[in-house]
């Protein structure tokens, strides 16, 4: 089984982060393939970023399904084109966003969002409405860690980010916590041992949830809008992104 992680940023550091979450929790035989996009921002946190993303998610999706990959992980806490990769994906296709609301709804009856920066608040709780998880996520709550920080020793990411979940537990009445950035996997082990609680990494989820779908047999439903996109043609830059024909059965 073939897994693709995709991160939909550039900065390869990451990236190899989160393959390693990945790879954490994937069981025998599933070979995980864990990539950035050629094209886009070092990060993402903001709808900017994330449209200027999706080129280069949408390129990697087409390059798996040439290439015979039964799922997929979209390793960005916006879930950022990921009705747009059902649509061309015949395998499922999980953000990891919807993966650890999911998942943390199992555990507790609610849970709290810790995530980077104040401004990509609103976008997560507008994905709390869209996967209708409003009756279990008590709050989103941000550290004012830009994205790259994470992984600067000098920033102190870990104090930061474990202060906030400490405070998310006291007020909110949560009983896990969701980590809000695909930056944030390593640190998931050592914030569940010094918190007591769950705590939720969205590309953990994701790729166990993935693979559990491809062992059932699961694929995308191509019946209704997440039927492939209609061929076109498409101009200037896209021209080389233009839906094709699907292959006759």
């Amino acid at each position: 089984m073939r897994i693709k992680v995709i991160n939909p940023n550039t900065t390869w550091s990451m990236t190899h982060t989160i393959g390693q979450a990945a790879q954490a929790v994937a069981g025998p035989g599933v070979q995980i393939e864990a990539v950035s996009p050629a094209h886009g921002p070092a990060s993402i946190e903001g709808h900017y970023d994330e449209v200027m993303a999706c080129m280069g998610l949408m390129d990697e999706i087409r390059k798996g399904e040439r290439e015979g990959v039964d799922a997929y992980v979209i390793a960005c806490f916006g879930d950022p084109g990921l009705d747009a990769a059902r649509e061309i994906a015949r395998g499922p296709v999980l953000g990891i966003a919807e993966a650890a609301m999911r998942a943390a709804s199992f555990l507790a009856t609610g849970f709290s969002v810790v995530t980077t920066l104040e401004r990509t608040v609103v976008i997560a709780e507008h994905l709390v409405v869209k996967y209708g998880m409003q009756s279990h996520c008590r709050k989103v709550r941000a550290c004012e860690i830009p994205v790259l920080e994470l992984e600067n020793p000098a920033s102190d990411s870990y104090t930061k980010i474990l202060d906030e979940c400490q405070r998310a537990l006291r007020e909110d009445r949560c009983g896990a916590i969701v980590l809000g950035c695909a930056g944030m996997a390593d640190l998931c082990q050592r914030l569940t041992q010094a918190l007591g609680v769950p705590v939720i990494d969205g590309v953990a989820a994701a790729t166990a949830m993935a693979e559990a779908l491809v062992r059932a047999g699961l694929g995308t439903s191509k019946l209704g809008d997440y039927a492939p996109p209609l061929p076109k043609a498409y101009g200037g830059l896209l021209a080389g992104m233009a839906p094709e024909a699907p292959p006759a059965q």
